[in-house]
C-alpha cells in the first residue's frame, strides 16, 4: 500500500482523477461522448463505461440526447460542474503547497551517467539530475514527488522507476480538507516532506512516530551547486 501525490476525490470507493476531469472536460467542450473520447485517444466503450462508473458514486454527470432534426449530444450536469470545481480546487491546493514545500539535502556527487549521478547525503545515496561542473550540491526533494509506502508492501526496485528510497519515521502531519502534508525523519539535517489525501493517509495508517519508507524517481530529483 502506498501514497503520493495525486489529486483524487473518492465516493463509494470510486476515486475521481485527473483522466475523470479531463473526459468530462472534453465533453463539456466537444458535446459528445463519442467526439470526446476519439480527441482523448480512448476508446468510446471505456469512456462510456467510465462515465457510468462515476455517475453510480457521485451521481447523474452527463445527460445525453438521441438524434433528431438537430442531432444527438451530450452536455455536463450541474452536478458534473460542481464536480469539476471541488476538483479544480482540491488540485490547486495541492500545486500551491507542493511549490513551497520542498526537502533540500546537501551532498557530493560521486559518480555521473550523464546528467544522472549519484549524490551522497546524510540520509542516504540519492540519484538525480546532477550539474556539470561542481561536486558540492544540494538535492531538493519537492513534496508532490514523494511516494510513502507501508514497509512491508513496498515494491522492490525492478518493478517501479521510483528507486531512490529512504527508511523514516513521520515526524508530524498537517491535516488539511482533502490534504496532508507528512514530513518524515530521514536521519538528515532536514525532514522529507509528502503530499498525500486523507483518504491515503487513513489506508496507510500515517500516524506520529509510523516506520514508513519513502520513495522518488531521479528524473524528478534535481541537484544544484551548493
Amino acid at each position: 500500500m502506498d501514497a503520493g501525490f495525486e489529486a483524487q476525490l473518492h465516493a463509494d470507493s470510486v476515486e475521481f482523477t485527473q483522466q475523470d476531469a479531463a473526459l468530462l472536460e472534453a465533453v463539456d467542450e466537444i458535446g459528445s461522448i463519442h467526439k470526446a473520447a476519439d480527441e482523448l485517444g480512448r476508446s468510446y466503450s471505456r469512456a462510456h463505461q467510465r462515465i457510468t462508473v462515476l455517475e453510480e458514486a457521485f451521481g447523474g454527470l452527463v445527460e445525453r440526447q438521441r438524434g433528431g432534426s438537430g442531432g444527438g449530444g451530450s452536455t455536463l450536469t450541474e452536478t458534473a460542474h460542481d464536480l469539476l470545481s471541488r476538483f479544480e480546487r482540491l488540485r490547486t491546493g495541492y500545486s500551491s503547497v507542493a511549490e513551497t514545500t520542498e526537502a533540500v539535502l546537501d551532498g557530493t556527487v560521486v559518480t555521473r551517467t550523464g546528467e544522472l549521478g549519484t549524490v551522497t547525503t546524510a540520509a542516504g545515496d540519492v540519484r538525480a539530475i546532477v550539474p556539470a561542473n561542481t561536486d558540492t550540491v544540494q538535492v531538493s526533494l519537492r513534496a508532490d514527488t514523494i511516494t510513502l509506502h507501508d514497509p512491508d508492501e513496498t515494491p522492490t526496485e525492478s518493478a517501479t522507476s521510483a528507486r531512490n528510497r529512504f527508511d523514516g519515521q513521520v515526524l508530524s502531519i498537517d491535516h488539511g480538507d482533502a490534504i496532508s502534508l507528512i514530513s518524515v525523519d530521514i536521519v538528515a539535517e532536514n525532514p522529507l516532506y509528502a503530499l498525500v489525501t486523507e483518504n491515503s493517509r487513513e489506508r496507510l495508517d500515517l500516524e506520529p512516530g509510523r516506520h514508513i519508507i519513502a520513495s522518488f524517481k531521479a528524473t524528478a530529483t534535481r541537484a544544484t551547486p551548493k
